[in-house]
């Protein structure tokens, strides 16, 4: 069996790792450390939960060791992005353990922090720096950190990057790496993007794969439950009865339904807590905190906090809602069986979500097992996409128009009844009609960068 010091790991690393939780290195471990040690570039392609964070970090805190002056002002040696705050919070601290007994100093920035203590960290330097990239850019435009001396980048959880809008943001944050760098793309999935991503900022890359992208960890046990959209509350209800006082982590579609169905199974008598983009970063680091204490039961997600949340005790997950973006499950679902730990997830499946159901089953090339319920027939498939095209067409039109109508995109439906010819529009008797004035708002990730792409 490979051990640590078989890799040829720092002895101050290894003493460090004594007190840590790691015994002997995982597949993407033993395969990736060698590499960058060396200098190689890598791209490594692991599912969530097998041990990326030290597969990068252990490395890369053994080539800093051999560096024995301190870093200039405002300077960095080694910088990571990742893409939540939650993210970087648990790299930071996976890294931090790693670091006792060593100079090495770590700083880490995300947005939704006080930039002024940031910039205060920054000013004397630090070895390695873990940001997210739009904190990462509000520094850099202000003068408070440089990378011109910076000779490693490490891109963590690249794929949900692009899901969240940031390639322009690697692009903009490019500018300032000097290009004599040693770059580490780490990932779950393997989208097209991603591909062209490793052609523009890795060299000659070394590429590690412990397991087929997209692909969850074998210890889950996962499960579908067919059931009307407004039966889930109930039948959530009874699923969490079954198993008092365990971890459980349920994903909601949207913010507003994460709070309010954390505060419905308060009323229901759970200990629930929501986190989402909306809260402050206090707040969701509070809302973790007890959670992985035990404080909090149920933590009630949505997708940005899929990656970000490393809590050995989870044992249960439920999707709530069914991703729009099937890697997302993958990600949503391995928030279980973390560190070869077993774990459950339960996808509750109402008859307008069964598309992402399949588009799901495609990207694991398997069927989710049915443990509830029956899949729904066509007609009442068809029933219910008219009914969310409606719903989304009359949000529209309330909004004067603004914005793109959602739940369209799924069902390859042009929108009905967007320019009204003649009368009102449907459903909404007396209300303004949309006149075409304002443009629609560019998603995320489209053809020109966000405005400010979700900070943090």
């Amino acid at each position: 069996m490979t051990t640590f010091a078989d890799l040829g790991l720092s002895p101050k690393l290894l003493k460090a790792l004594e007190g840590t939780s790691f015994t002997t290195p995982t597949p993407i471990q033993a395969q990736a450390i060698p590499q960058v040690m060396k200098g190689r570039d890598l791209m490594g392609l692991a599912q969530t939960g097998t041990g990326k964070t030290a597969a990068f970090g252990l490395p890369l805190l053994h080539r800093l060791l051999d560096i024995t002056h301190p870093p200039g002002p405002r300077n960095v040696r080694a910088l990571i992005l990742a893409p939540t705050r939650e993210l970087v919070q648990q790299i930071y601290d996976h890294i931090f353990a790693f670091t006792k007994g060593t100079p090495v100093k770590l700083t880490m920035v995300v947005g939704g922090a006080s930039i002024n203590k940031q910039s205060e960290r920054l000013a004397k330097g630090t070895d390695v720096l873990i940001a997210t990239p739009g904190r990462l850019i509000d520094l850099l435009e202000r003068g408070d950190v440089r990378l011109d001396s910076c000779g490693y980048l490490v891109l963590d959880e690249a794929d949900h990057m692009l899901d969240m809008g940031f390639i322009h943001s690697l692009r903009q944050i490019a500018k300032f790496l000097p290009l004599r760098r040693q770059t580490l793309l780490f990932s779950a999935t393997m989208p097209k993007d991603i591909e062209e991503i490793a052609d523009t900022y890795l060299r000659d890359p070394v590429r590690v794969q412990v397991s087929p992208p997209g692909k969850p960890a074998e210890k889950i046990v996962q499960g579908v439950h067919f059931t009307p959209q407004g039966d889930k509350a109930k039948l959530l209800e009874s699923y969490l009865q079954k198993h008092p006082g365990e971890a459980a982590i349920v994903f909601a579609r949207t913010k507003h339904g994460a709070d309010k169905l954390a505060k419905l199974l308060v009323t229901w008598g759970f200990n629930a807590v929501a986190i989402h983009g909306n809260r402050s970063q206090n707040q969701r680091e509070r809302a973790l905190a007890d959670f992985r204490e035990g404080t909090m039961d149920v933590l009630v997600a949505t997708d940005v906090a899929a990656r970000g949340i490393d809590i050995p005790t989870v044992r249960h997950v439920y999707n709530y809602d069914m991703p729009n973006v099937p890697e997302n499950y993958v990600h949503r679902i391995g928030r279980t069986a973390r560190a070869g730990a077993g774990g459950s997830s339960v996808s509750f499946c109402a008859p307008a979500e069964m598309d992402e159901l399949k588009q799901v089953e495609t990207l694991l090339k398997k069927t989710v097992p049915v443990i509830g319920g029956a899949p729904w027939a066509m007609d009442a498939v068809k029933e219910a996409n008219a009914l969310k095209v409606a719903r989304a067409q009359q949000n529209q039109q309330r909004r004067g128009g603004s914005g793109r109508p959602q739940g369209q995109k799924p069902q390859g439906q042009k929108p009905q009844g967007a320019k009204p010819q003649g009368g009102k529009p449907a459903g909404k008797p007396g209300g303004a009609r949309p006149q075409g004035q304002k443009p629609a708002r560019k998603a995320a990730g489209g053809s020109a960068p966000p405005r400010r792409p979700a900070r943090g």
